[in-house]
């Protein structure tokens, strides 16, 4: 008699390699009727001997499993996103490829080259998955997620016949972890549309949110269902094996592992040329591939030369997603809406008839200013061309005027006005009735009763709570949206007001349940020591974005100082411009939105204090903060001579009798006089070490053995997470990344720590755990 462990192993073994020869090398050498037979005689093994099942058996592709949800993954390795190029075409079909050759030319430039070799791949759309596999078995998938932190979706990616259960070849790696898209083929979506509307379910937009709602059920069994495929396109970690040398040798050991790749679709290309070459074939390619792209990835072949250019921000400097030209449809402008947003700008927007343009139906197409509408002269009744800006966004291209419906305006009909008069924005909100504003030098139309406008109100207050500013869970766009709709909230201080009660009335007044209020409480309590950069952020101040936010933090310390300075020295910091300046200054000057900050202060929200590392005696050099003075027209050259000839003082500037004419007609103004004074009051009352004129490390950042040095963070810390862990070093002068390289000062490894701290010892970085973390960082004030 047959020994049934024997005999379900040989079973798996079979199914799994005819798995592979229909799905990967797409050359089954067995009929599907005799695979179903052998599938059923494995199922009927195990029924019966459930203990002798294996863990990757070709049974689990069938699903079953339902789940309560999803558990949380943290990426040893982030899963980065890319920088995107494209290449406008002409009327003639032409592609502009300077994107393209600008990033080929910094690539050469960082590796000291002339040429490298590349990679050309799809790019897919579908969605960013990571597999991990332990001794050659799959033992967890994660989506992409923040790219930090994904869900664990093991159980559906188990259904899906391309992905194996078991990695193919005799010598395995130890661990191995695969970067890949999932998705679902345009006649598998076809197919389940069609399924759906005989269902009278409701139908999927395109293939894309199909394969994401299929993978983010918590039923495995309707996942098994949705006929969901998978490419490979790279490796996070290897261990136990000799990792590839180049991304080809990644792709081709990846398909002898037993992965889908893009066999006829990826090339290796000896120079940019070659490589865009292929790019255009491609793009003509597009409509006939069997799933959707919208694009091409270009990646350096070399893995090495990858490591020496390294990454910037959240994306890597070797590579770049080149997106195709959108696509167009024709279609009717059925009205204008004008939305107004957090910040108070109006936008129109056009409602459409529904069309299908770029793999989705698109019903709205934003026409983003008044100068835009009337550049276009986009009407309503107007026939336009729509596209999806970089496949996403949709646009209006251009309008056919020919098409444009027209009304007799005389007895016998032939001289035709428009039916439909031009777009104009309203004088007044259309949400509160405010009055609209238009700043200087500016496209857009603002309200300007700020957060007492309604659609401002709710905006701002669901971005001051959101995870990135204040962090304050529970209190999502429903709560806010309600509480707001009561007049429980209605600035930013009455959050810290809510309680139990507040929170009640918005559910059900009857129910006695209170944890659900109890814990968003909790966390509001919680904000109420947030870092400087994110209460900055999260006040909503126009153009402050989280960079911008964290560059004041650094550069001033506290809120007093940041809200004290004037528009000209807050332009002299990197990256900030006059217009981002003069909305930083305005914000903290005009009585109204000032008064909000002062309301939170008083309801106990107490922004924490961060150590200055800026050099102000660089930064805001007299002749920087001359140049940058309203209406004074001077150049940094002429403002340094200014400065000299004044005695280089301020009071010599105010006061001096033999400065230049046009100086003296400036400083005669009460308003200019004044600002000067401000300045050098302002510049006084910075901390004493940041006006060093040796430029000597500032006093108080010097102290920290933290200041200037880079950081990288990886496992789970046992206290802290890691964006209290960040908060912490950016604070005393640090800075994070996210991959390991010689430039790395010191690597704080929690549990799980995986591959970077591999490499750190490997490049002998200092490692800490985090009480050494700690002792590194300044005692608090």
């Amino acid at each position: 008699m047959t020994c049934p462990r024997e005999r379900i192993r040989t079973l798996s073994e079979q199914l799994h390699r005819y798995a592979y020869e229909y799905h990967t090398l797409d050359a089954p050498t067995i009929s599907d009727a005799e695979y179903d037979r052998l599938f059923r005689q494995l199922q009927d093994w195990e029924n019966e001997f459930p203990q002798y099942r294996l863990p990757d058996s070709p049974t689990l592709r069938v699903g079953g499993t339902v789940l309560d949800g999803f558990a949380e993954v943290r990426h040893a390795v982030p899963m980065l996103s890319l920088n995107n190029a494209f290449s406008p075409q002409d009327e003639n079909g032409t592609f502009d490829h300077a994107e393209m050759y600008a990033f080929n030319e910094r690539v050469c430039k960082d590796l000291n080259v002339r040429h490298t070799v590349y990679t050309i791949e799809p790019k897919f759309d579908g969605l960013a998955v990571s597999l991990l596999y332990q001794q050659g078995i799959l033992t967890l998938a994660a989506t992409r997620g923040d790219g930090e932190t994904g869900e664990d979706v093991s159980h559906n990616i188990r259904t899906i016949a391309s992905i194996p259960l078991k990695l193919h070849g005799d010598t395995l790696p130890e661990l191995l972890e695969v970067r890949g898209e999932v998705l679902m083929r345009k006649s598998d979506f076809a197919a389940l549309n069609a399924r759906q509307e005989q269902n009278g379910q409701k139908t999927f937009a395109n293939p894309r949110n199909a394969a994401a709602g299929s993978l983010r059920q918590l039923d495995s069994a309707v996942a098994a269902q949705r006929k969901l495929h998978f490419f490979a396109y790279g490796i996070a970690r290897c261990q136990g094996a000799d990792a590839p040398l180049t991304h080809a040798d990644e792709l081709h050991w990846l398909h002898s592992l037993g992965f889908a790749v893009a066999e006829n679709e990826w090339k290796v290309c000896a120079d940019i040329d070659e490589a865009l070459a292929f790019y255009e074939q491609m793009a003509q390619a597009r409509p006939h591939l069997p799933y959707e792209i919208d694009g091409m990835v270009l990646k350096v072949n070399d893995l090495a030369q990858q490591e020496q250019l390294g990454f910037v921000s959240r994306a890597p400097r070797w590579a770049i997603a080149h997106k195709f030209p959108a696509e167009e449809a024709l279609t009717q402008v059925e009205g204008i809406d004008v939305q107004v947003g957090r910040t108070g700008v109006l936008t129109p927007v056009a409602r459409l008839k529904p069309v299908f343009v770029g793999g989705v139906n698109v019903t709205n197409a934003t026409l983003h200013n008044q100068d835009e509408v009337r550049r276009k002269d986009v009407r309503v009744g107007d026939t336009i061309m729509v596209r999806r800006a970089g496949d996403v966004i949709p646009e209006v291209v251009r309008v056919l005027p020919e098409l444009r419906p027209m009304r007799d305006d005389d007895l016998f009909g032939e001289q035709q006005t428009p039916l439909y008069p031009p777009f104009e924005l309203p004088a007044q909100c259309p949400v509160c009735g405010g009055e609209t504003v238009r700043d200087d030098g500016m496209a857009a139309l603002r309200c300007s009763a700020g957060l007492l406008c309604q659609a401002q109100r709710v905006q701002g207050l669901i971005h001051f709570a959101s995870r990135k500013a204040m962090d304050i869970g529970g209190l999502g766009q429903k709560q806010i949206e309600a509480l707001a709709e009561r007049g429980i909230l209605r600035d930013f201080a009455d959050i810290y007001a809510l309680d139990v009660p507040a929170l009640q009335s918005i559910k059900d007044p009857e129910s006695q349940a209170v944890k659900w209020a109890q814990n968003i409480l909790d966390s509001i309590a919680a904000s109420k020591t947030p870092t400087l950069a994110r209460f900055l952020f999260a006040l909503g101040i126009r153009h402050v974005g989280e960079s911008t936010a964290k560059q004041l933090a650094a550069a001033f310390g506290t809120l007093e100082r940041v809200a004290a300075a004037p528009d000209a020295v807050l332009a002299c910091l990197p990256d900030i411009g006059d217009v981002v300046a003069r909305s930083i200054a305005r914000f903290f000057r005009t009585p109204e939105q000032n008064a909000l900050a002062q309301r939170l202060l008083a309801a106990g929200v107490q922004p924490q204090p961060q150590t200055v590392t800026l050099d102000w005696h660089s930064t805001a050099a007299p002749a920087r903060w001359l140049a940058k003075l309203p209406a004074a027209k001077l150049s940094e050259k002429r403002a340094q001579a200014l400065w000299e000839l004044a005695g280089s003082s301020i009071s010599g500037l105010l006061d001096d009798p033999v400065l230049p004419a046009e100086w003296q007609q400036w400083r005669s103004q009460p308003e200019h006089a004044a600002l000067l004074r401000e300045i050098a009051a302002f510049l006084q009352n910075l901390p004493e070490t940041t006006l060093n004129k040796d430029n000597a490390p500032l006093a108080a950042a010097s102290a920290s053995a933290v200041l200037g040095k880079t950081f990288v963070l990886t496992g789970t810390l046992p206290t802290l997470t890691r964006e209290q862990a960040q908060a912490l070093i950016e604070n005393a002068g640090g800075k994070t990344t996210s991959s390991v390289s010689k430039k790395t000062d010191f690597v704080v490894a929690g549990d799980k720590a995986g591959s970077k701290l591999d490499k750190a010892q490997q490049l002998g970085i200092t490692v800490l755990d985090e009480s050494a973390l700690l002792a590194l960082l300044p005692p608090k004030a």
